[in-house]
């Protein structure tokens, strides 16, 4: 019997088989787990396309994390397709180029907002429009680029993941007495979708390379994704408003 047995997960962000979110999604129903993903826009028929390759059929429903209507109607969406959840995996996250890369000083206040509302509002959005089917207990996890310093061209999405964190914190408060934990997994950096679209993110992979005590694979999202699982699960129990790094180690070297 799989650690997610007869439970229920939402997971968002689900791009290609390279993302954190689809091997989450495929551990889980390894694990036991019915789970069903979310995706809107042009990446709806993509993610449908991918969902397709893994080991259960699954629901693939639209949501788009800036829309008010969909987030008004996405509890009454997640009970016809599948009913109540036990989890929900957030992954998502988007900042316009010119909040990257360097261009820090110069990003105008109109990009920012985009990088905070999609990247950490989001969080909030999402958990409170489940509220309705979230069973208690329950489990929100979402993934983040520890943000408690800074990054070379990571720029703006650094302060949104900080906003990020920061709000995983006070859902875990303001959620704890409803039964519903709030966590993150902190991952190494991983050549993803996301990733390539930073420039210069490659700066980043090599500090790992040189400092990362356990070492760091690039290319293995599978190592998070273990993360996410075991904190969906009813193995962490008194846990919220936890970061767990996943990145070999380097959080915690100083040189």
């Amino acid at each position: 019997m799989g650690i997610l047995e007869g439970k229920k997960i939402l997971i968002t962000g689900v791009l290609t088989e390279a993302s954190i979110a689809y091997s989450a999604a495929r551990l889980a129903q390894e694990q036991g787990a019915e789970v069903i993903l979310s995706s809107f826009g042009r990446m709806l028929p993509i993610t449908t396309k991918i969902a397709e390759r893994l080991p259960k059929p699954v629901k693939v429903i639209e949501l788009d994390a800036t829309n008010k209507e969909h987030l008004d109607g996405l509890a009454a969406k997640i009970k016809a397709e599948i009913g109540n959840i036990d989890g929900l995996v957030h992954a998502i996250a988007f900042a316009p180029q010119t909040a990257l890369g360097g261009n820090f000083l110069e990003t105008e206040w109109s990009d920012v907002s985009t990088a905070v509302e999609v990247s950490a509002y989001s969080l909030k959005s999402i958990t409170t429009a489940c509220l309705p089917v979230l069973n208690n207990p329950s489990s929100v996890v979402g993934l983040t680029f520890d943000a408690t310093v800074s990054w070379p061209v990571y720029d703006w999405m650094g302060v949104a993941k900080a906003a990020f964190e920061s709000t995983s914190r006070y859902l875990a408060k303001y959620l704890g007495p409803k039964g519903i934990r709030v966590n993150l997994i902190s991952a190494g950096p991983l050549r993803t979708t996301a990733a390539k679209g930073i420039p210069g993110f490659a700066t980043m992979e090599e500090v790992w390379a040189d400092r990362a005590p356990l070492g760091w694979d690039l290319t293995d999202t599978e190592a998070a994704a273990k993360g996410l699982v075991a904190l969906l699960s009813d193995w962490f129990p008194a846990t919220t408003g936890e970061m767990i790094h996943v990145d070999g180690g380097l959080h915690s070297t100083g040189a």
